[in-house]
């Protein structure tokens, strides 16, 4: 979660999708689906064409994670 931490003190708002992809230990295509397929656990937000993971949701979703494997 030190990814987070970092972003959040950086004033970081998205993630990249390999970054969001790292953090909740699933591949980026995995990602990527969620966005076309608008049925994932998150929703993605648009940057110049590119997909970005809004921080605070990723962590949210990589918290629900972590207690799920606990």
């Amino acid at each position: 979660m030190k990814l987070i931490e970092a972003a959040r003190s950086m004033g970081k708002h998205v993630f990249s999708t390999r970054e969001a992809a790292a953090i909740l230990g699933r591949k980026p295509q995995t990602l990527r689906k969620w966005a076309c397929s608008q049925a994932g656990p998150l929703r993605p937000v648009r940057i110049g064409g590119r997909l970005g993971w809004p921080v605070e949701e990723v962590a949210a979703l990589a918290g629900q994670v972590m207690k799920d494997g606990d």
